[in-house]
């Protein structure tokens, strides 16, 4: 069974679908995208409840929009970027105390299943928004107020520490545009997207939600990650 990102968990159940086998846990500490949940079956559900509506133009988007890349938004004296490294890494190492990550292992990439090194400067590790920040743009976010897609750019629910050229070919894609190569994290992934969509209220174009169920079907008692940052970032962050 592959580690447990997070804190530890006091129950793993190994569920084998047509999509492949997932670890899911209950119960244990914070964690990332697909590792904390609650309720069977409650991936599949909350996919089938998000609003269908067609996908906005992409007019007027812009990275700044969701403010200053990894925001200390939880307010620990840490970016972001260092927060889902120390999250997600193993054997981790610092610069300047137990902040700057330095060095760790990403151990069984959950994109593409092989074991990754992190070097900071030359990483080949990336902290992938697991709903692009361009999709969700375009599926509700250019309606936002600010503190909203701020809060949404530094939520730890939808950040995953990830091999970097495997989520290149990702781009701003949703699920029907592309899942990730190693099948045994395509339920987990699906239903991190799922969970910040309802989370921030994003609506899925009909396609997309049609690609949801057909992944969550073959694992029908995927569950539903939570947690993560507020959906409003504290005052003193600003967007365009």
């Amino acid at each position: 069974m592959k580690r447990l990102r997070g804190g530890a968990a006091t129950a793993v159940v190994l569920v084998c679908a047509m999509t492949g086998c997932t670890d899911q846990v209950t119960g244990g500490g914070s964690a990332g995208p697909g590792r904390t949940a609650e309720g069977g079956g409650a991936a599949l559900t909350a996919a089938r409840s998000l609003t269908v509506k067609g996908r906005a133009p992409r007019t007027g988007y812009d990275r700044d929009r969701f403010g200053t890349a990894w925001a200390d938004t939880d307010s620990n004296d840490c970016g972001t970027r260092d927060d889902i490294l120390k999250r997600d890494l193993e054997s981790v190492r610092f610069t300047d105390g137990s902040c700057k990550v330095s060095y760790g292992v990403l151990e069984s990439d959950p994109y593409s299943g092989k074991d990754v090194t992190y070097r900071r400067g030359s990483s080949q590790v990336d902290i992938d928004h697991v709903v692009a920040l361009s999709d969700a743009w375009q599926k509700g976010a250019r309606y936002w107020d600010p503190s909203k897609r701020i809060a949404l750019a530094n939520d730890p629910l939808n950040l995953l520490a990830v091999d970097a050229s495997t989520n290149r070919s990702k781009g701003d894609g949703d699920t029907a545009t592309w899942l990730p190569p190693n099948k045994a994290y395509r339920c987990p992934y699906v239903a991190a997207q799922v969970a910040v969509k309802k989370k921030y209220e994003l609506w899925v174009t009909a396609a997309e939600q049609a690609a949801m169920e057909k992944v969550l079907s073959g694992c029908p008692d995927e569950k539903l990650p939570t947690g993560g940052n507020p959906t409003t970032a504290p005052e003193r962050f600003h967007a365009n």
